[in-house]
């Protein structure tokens, strides 16, 4: 495993994933799938619902703490492909 000199953190951000609620983990799932089937053009109808529904868990989850903020904010972009905005 290799470390951001700067951060101490590890460059692979999948560890991020990690000690997830299971109501998230389950979102996430569903999500990962949903996001194979449209990435090879096959036509998901519930795409809306899995994005809400996982975009509704990741927020419930940090505003009661079960996540840190850096963990959403990695979900968000990885799984709901949403570009944090940066602000100067």
């Amino acid at each position: 495993m290799t470390f951001d000199p700067n951060t101490g953190k590890p460059t692979d951000s999948t560890y991020l994933e990690c000690g997830l609620p299971p109501y998230l983990e389950e979102s996430l799932q569903a999500m990962k799938a949903c996001w194979e089937r449209l990435d090879n053009n096959i036509e998901d109808l519930r795409w809306d619902c899995y994005y809400c529904s996982l975009q509704a868990d990741i927020n419930s989850a940090e505003v009661n703490q079960t996540i840190s903020t850096e963990q959403a904010w990695y979900l968000r972009e990885t799984y709901l492909r949403i570009e944090r905005e940066v602000i100067s």
